[in-house]
């Protein structure tokens, strides 16, 4: 361990004073100060001497891990895998590593490790853990949360109005069919599924429960429930999904099923991920637009400019986005 470059030696060997090397190996913004040819000596000596950045001592002496935590309820949803892409490729330039657990376990990695900033998907109205998100953001955590209902407290809030909205793309789907079904991922206690629930009753039409299929939260049980819907003698001739993965198995299904999309079937989901967008036919989707670059600046905010400020509200409202699969 004695023989371990240090940033000392770096900078004896090319020249330059100490917090030179600091700034060019941390690729923080001040680097830019620095000319080119004096960075390239800097990381070539680095890397001839086989410097290596000593995290553990840096955290201890920062408080700062360089770690950005996102905590996504389904990893598989395609707007989980948008939201980590379009996040990653932002604090990646700021020298930060993206570190992604499922299921919404932010407190088991919190109560282990500090990271930067964390991004929460979706929190409870359990005040217990509304209580230790407030603990932790009082500690220093910089906190994005996903919430309609929570207030602000030292950390962010993004809101975006989606339930209210879903009942557009039922209302959408009923302009030009009688029957509508829906895959949902529940029924019991989901804003989503009771948009449609409501929709159907205000038009004036029949909740068939033969119309409505409960997925499990994963692309491959979501498919097995489309073929379940769609394989029926007397399906119906429009589907609405809780989630936008749901409605691409559907359309994977029909296609299976030899069902034309949208001539025979018509087919609306929830969240606008990049995925749907791109699909054959495109998918028709209720959702925000341009969320995922939005929030990565936020994150990249809260990780500069904005490190500990009060907190706010950032607001996405969801719009009915037509596209070709209705």
């Amino acid at each position: 361990m004695s023989d371990r470059p240090t940033l000392r030696m770096v900078a004896k060997e090319a020249g330059v004073s100490v917090a030179t090397v600091s700034y060019v190996l941390s690729g923080r913004h001040r680097s830019h100060t620095i000319k080119d040819s004096t960075a390239d000596r800097v990381r070539e000596v680095a890397s001839r001497l086989g410097y290596r950045r000593n995290d553990a001592a840096r955290a201890i002496r920062t408080g700062k891990s360089d770690l950005v935590l996102l905590s996504l309820n389904v990893l598989a949803d395609p707007w989980s895998q948008a939201v980590a892409d379009a996040v990653s490729a932002a604090v990646r330039p700021l020298n930060k590593t993206a570190l992604i657990v499922a299921d919404g376990d932010w407190r088991a990695v919190l109560s282990n490790r500090t990271p930067d900033v964390i991004f929460i998907d979706g929190v409870s109205r359990d005040p217990a853990e509304i209580a230790e998100l407030e603990a932790f953001a009082a500690q220093g955590v910089q906190i994005v949360a996903f919430s309609e209902t929570l207030e602000p407290r030292g950390f962010d809030v993004i809101r975006s109005g989606a339930e209210p909205r879903c009942h557009l793309a039922v209302e959408h789907l009923l302009a030009g069919h009688d029957r509508v079904g829906a895959l949902t991922s529940r029924t019991s206690g989901f804003a989503r599924f009771d948009a449609y629930v409501n929709t159907l009753k205000a038009a004036g039409k029949p909740l068939l429960d033969d119309d409505v299929v409960v997925f499990e939260q994963h692309p491959e049980g979501a498919y097995r429930a489309a073929m379940t819907l769609l394989s029926k003698p007397d399906r119906p001739t429009a589907v609405y999904c809780t989630t936008d993965f749901a409605a691409i198995a559907v359309v994977r299904a029909a296609h299976r099923l030899r069902i034309d999309v949208p001539r025979d079937l018509a087919v609306v989901g929830v969240g606008n991920t990049p995925e749907g967008e791109h699909l054959d036919p495109s998918l028709s989707t209720v959702g925000p637009v341009g969320f995922n670059e939005a929030l990565a600046r936020i994150m990249v905010g809260r990780l500069t400019d904005r490190e500990g400020a009060p907190g706010e509200v950032f607001d996405f409202p969801w719009q009915l986005i037509v596209r070709e699969s209705s």
